[in-house]
């Protein structure tokens, strides 16, 4: 049982190189850094995004300040088999949302579908866009509709 993770690791192909050195693996770098957030008039928080797992997962640990402050963790990775960006996302608040999704031009859209207490499904996705090398807004928007339009319902800086 020993050699199955070593074995399983293996690329059948021979090709050496890691799971994880393809392109599309760091196509979320961009997001790697300590960032201080504004938002609305007066939303502060706080995100410290760091590379793990040797370069194939990306932490995310959102905080904002306060008596009650919110909490927030997520872990992304790219999946070469599905070609796509996975990020779960568990929160203090008993928040819980599976995204996936991908770049799309020069913006990183991760999408989940979500319940509503009457059973309502609706649709999620953060859009991070207006990327530039010590900035970035971030925005979680809303479908009601299956995607055919889209309300903004937070803009993170």
């Amino acid at each position: 049982m020993l050699l199955a993770p070593a074995t399983f690791a293996q690329d059948l192909s021979g090709d050496q190189s890691g799971p994880c050195d393809r392109p599309e693996s760091h196509q979320f770098d961009f997001w790697l850094d300590e960032w201080d957030l504004s938002w609305g008039d007066s939303g502060r928080g706080e995100n410290v995004v760091t590379s793990e797992l040797g370069e194939c997962v990306i932490e995310e640990n959102f905080t904002t300040p306060g008596g009650t402050p919110f909490i927030g963790n997520s872990i992304s990775n790219y999946s070469a088999k599905t070609g796509k960006w996975h990020q779960p996302w568990v929160d203090n608040q008993g928040g819980h949302f599976v995204f996936e999704g991908g770049l799309v031009e020069d913006r990183m859209i991760l999408g989940s579908e979500a319940t509503d207490s009457t059973g309502k499904v609706f649709l999620l996705r953060m859009v991070f866009d207006d990327i530039e090398a010590n900035s970035l807004d971030w925005r979680w928007e809303r479908s009601d509709d299956g995607g055919q339009s889209w309300r903004v319902l937070w803009v993170i800086h």
